[in-house]
């Protein structure tokens, strides 16, 4: 067969494909998070005391925390779906950060009140009622940039997964900050840590998989 005839039929079925825009992937994951809180709050999630919880330190700790892990995880995976960018740098800021809010958690955290303080604290009937939320919440940011992914490139298919699964676990965490009836650093550190390494591995092994060319 002739290479002229060979490129003819194995292209013949091909169809234009939109080139990929940075800027309106990040527009688009925006607009699905602001549509997901709003959507969240008007359900009427939101905690009843929120203005009394807005004062405390924790409330923005934990607030910030998952939103700036989010959008780092969202940033790092929208890059690395270009096949000649590597999340790998991306994923090493993100582990800082993740050190560095545990080490500032426990600046804001009060002392120790012992074991029976500590069981008290951790309450794990309501930890597991917010894994399972955190998780729910999860699921939009995963499906879209499951979405992004699939419609990319990338080289290192586990790194841009693990970026990806790292910033829907933070979202879904972030969305559940407005109705957490919890501000203990203890109780966030722990069950928001379980939440998300939950969605982090499970988003890991299917976004790796949706990601196969």
């Amino acid at each position: 067969m002739r290479t002229d005839s060979l490129v003819d039929r194995l292209s013949q079925n091909l169809r234009p494909v939109r080139p990929r825009s940075i800027r309106r992937e990040a527009l688009l994951l925006l607009l699905l998070g602001v549509v997901e809180i709003i959507a969240f709050l008007g359900m009427g999630f939101m905690r009843p005391d929120m203005p009394v919880a807005m004062e405390a330190p924790s409330f923005w700790w934990k607030l910030t925390s998952m939103g700036l892990i989010a959008v780092l995880g969202a940033g790092v995976a929208i890059l690395s779906v270009d096949p000649v960018r590597s999340p790998r740098r991306g994923l090493r800021w993100i582990l800082v950060c993740i050190a560095v809010i545990f080490a500032t958690g426990w600046l804001i955290d009060a002392a120790g009140d012992g074991l029976a303080g500590l069981i008290h604290r951790l309450d794990w009937t309501q930890g597991v009622q917010c894994v399972w939320k955190m998780v729910v919440l999860s699921i939009p940011p995963a499906i879209a940039l499951g979405g992004l992914i699939r419609r990319g490139a990338p080289t290192d298919r586990s790194g841009t997964a693990l970026a990806a699964g790292l910033s829907s676990a933070a979202w879904g965490a972030f969305v559940f900050v407005f109705a957490c009836p919890s501000d203990d650093p203890l109780y966030i550190a722990v069950w928001y840590t379980v939440g998300c390494s939950i969605v982090t591995l499970l988003g890991r092994a299917i976004l790796m998989w949706l990601s196969r060319w």
